[in-house]
């Protein structure tokens, strides 16, 4: 997946909306700050199904894991949570978990 945010400093979000503000004949507007109570929006991105998929997976893992050592212990169901977090994880990775920020 590519970058979500390109510019990753205030003076490259001023250049890109000069850039393109100077091509489609729009009014250059400069960086202002956030100040508190002023309306300010952003895109919203929650991240794809998969990655809820795979977090959902590895957590449901881990609490399976952990109610299997607190009422036992439970050594076989331990395992098994175990063995389902790791595919939880190997899913993460196989499908880029990390490249879903914002």
């Amino acid at each position: 997946m590519a970058k979500q945010v390109e510019p990753a400093t205030a003076e490259g979000a001023a250049s890109l909306t000069a850039s393109a503000g100077a091509s489609a004949g729009q009014d250059v507007v400069p960086f202002v700050s956030q100040v508190p109570g002023t309306a300010v929006s952003f895109p919203s991105f929650h991240g794809r199904t998969v990655s809820w998929v795979a977090v959902s997976l590895i957590m449901v893992a881990f609490l399976i894991g952990g109610l299997a050592l607190v009422f036992g212990p439970t050594w076989w169901l331990f395992w098994a949570s175990l063995g389902l977090a790791a595919v939880g994880g190997l899913l993460a990775l196989a499908t880029g978990i990390f490249e879903d920020w914002y």
